[in-house]
This record gives structure tokens, sequence and C-alpha cells, in this order.
């Protein structure tokens, strides 16, 4: 995958753009029957990269859950790489390059962007 974001296959219109996330969040929707926010679709892919299912969590373990996920998404774009997964599971990723400085709203797309990506694997 180019980590160029701007290469030819990574541009898209803003309606495009929003169209694919607003189709996420409802499928999301649908299948879990609320509409999720940032936070939860990351809760949501560390659980899945744990994978060991659905349990209670502590808000530390919550806080872990969505640390994975982020190492998870940016490793699709070369900034992180799984380096091993620990004796109870969890995994723990190195980091190769930091992710470039962004404002807020850069921030927020380029995590949806990601996630967008991240979910298309699962096609």
């Amino acid at each position: 995958m180019s980590d160029d974001l701007t290469a030819p296959e990574h541009l898209e219109t803003e309606a495009d753009f929003e169209h694919r996330w607003n189709a996420l969040l409802n499928e999301m929707e649908t299948r879990f029957g609320k509409r999720p926010d940032l936070n939860a679709l990351l809760l949501l892919i560390g659980v899945q990269e744990l994978g060991q299912g659905v349990a209670e969590f502590t808000k530390e373990q919550k806080q872990d859950l969505m640390h994975i996920a982020t190492c998870k998404l940016f490793s699709l774009s070369g900034h992180y790489e799984l380096e091993r997964v620990d004796e109870d599971g969890w995994p723990h990723y190195k980091l190769l390059r930091p992710v470039p400085f962004a404002f807020l709203k850069e921030q927020e797309r380029m995590m949806k962007w990601h996630m967008l990506e991240y979910f298309s694997l699962d096609d």
C-alpha cells in the first residue's frame, strides 16, 4: 500500500469519501443497533485485533484496546508494524515512522480513511 495519501488511488471527492463513511456507519448501526462514533469504532477494532471475543474490560484495558486499534490502523500506511503478541495475547506494535502532524480536522479524516481501509479488508 502506498503511504502517499495524495497518490491517484487515494484521491476521491469529499462527497465520495463522506458517502463511504456514512455507508460504514450505517452498516455498523444495522449490525450493532447503535450508530458508533470514532471512539466506539476504535474500541471495536481493538477488540477484534485482540481476538479474544467480547468481554468486560477495565477503563485502562479499553484505552489499551483503542491504542491497539490506532496502531493497527496506521500499520496500513506503514507507520507501525506488529512486533509481538505477549503471553496474555495482547499485540504490541513498533513505531516505524511518525504519523505526520495534522490539525484535529485532518486527524479525524486520516483516522476515518484508515478505518474505511480496515473495514474494506474484511470484504
